[in-house]
């Protein structure tokens, strides 16, 4: 049977997201945690997550964008602050950054994962996907082989097909062109990938309405990004999102859904 791994990304971006978070995984609604432990709460937030069911995976939300870093970056974030997404993008596809500081700062987000939780991350991802960026891919993929080989990296690519089947298609095929080529660069360095992908919308709407559609024509291993959440942290654009998010999370019956799609969940 294939199987559902519904990952809620940013924990650790407010306490209240966290703490959303470490409830619905409590409650049986996620089975994998993705943590931005560049966040200056990290430490404290983490605590939240001893005692979680044994299969709720802890994972790296490798965060590049929009925060202040863990190391110097003078070139990469000169006044203190990473850059926004879109000139990262560009940065990246015209291989115009200083990776010397980015492999510094994915060592030192590595380190603080460890260094709260004791263990290795259980798979890998970026925060807007910067993982999957031209020049970071490499450094990821690396890092991630040396210090945690058996872990996973998220790949956002799809077949066209089970893509065009969900809401939201062209925002879903823009990031399998982005995450293009990461899956084989994965496999040659021994590390395993999900077989789907899903979780694109625009952070408005019915999300109860729009959830099961995520769950259509999965792969082997179906992995849904989604951010629940409570609070008003500044600066955070999807915060009314997260609330609806988390209430209908919490009151979706998520495992037979998943299992009307021949997925397993929560296992």
């Amino acid at each position: 049977m294939s199987r559902l791994i519904l990952c809620a990304d940013d924990f650790a971006y407010s306490p209240e997201i966290s703490q959303t978070i470490v409830t619905l995984a409590q409650a049986g609604k996620l089975n994998a945690i993705s943590c931005m432990a560049a966040m200056p709460g990290w430490h404290a937030d983490a605590q939240l997550l001893a005692g979680l069911p044994a299969h709720v995976e802890i994972g790296l939300h490798l965060t590049l964008t929009g925060e202040v870093p863990l190391t110097a970056m003078p070139r990469f974030a000169p006044k203190g602050r990473m850059p926004d997404i879109d000139p990262l993008t560009r940065a990246a596809g015209r291989w115009r950054l200083p990776l010397g500081e980015v492999v510094g700062e994915i060592a030192a987000q590595f380190d603080a994962f460890v260094g709260a939780l004791g263990r290795q991350p259980a798979f890998v991802d970026g925060h807007q996907h910067v993982h999957a960026l031209p020049g970071i891919r490499d450094l990821v993929l690396a890092e991630t082989a040396e210090r945690a080989p058996d872990a996973w990296i998220r790949d956002c690519t799809d077949r066209l097909p089970a893509m065009l089947a969900r809401p939201f298609a062209g925002k879903a095929i823009g990031s399998a062109w982005h995450c293009r080529g990461l899956r084989a660069a994965a496999r040659a360095r021994g590390l395993r990938t999900n077989a789907s992908f899903a979780g694109h919308y625009d952070f408005a709407g019915d999300y109860r309405a729009l959830f099961p559609k995520l769950l259509l024509r999965p792969g082997a291993t179906h992995l849904v990004m989604c951010h629940p959440g409570a609070g008003m942290r500044a600066g955070d654009r999807i915060a009314a999102a997260r609330r609806v998010e988390a209430e209908a999370l919490h009151d979706l019956p998520i495992a037979d859904m998943a299992a009307a799609q021949g997925l397993a969940f929560p296992a």
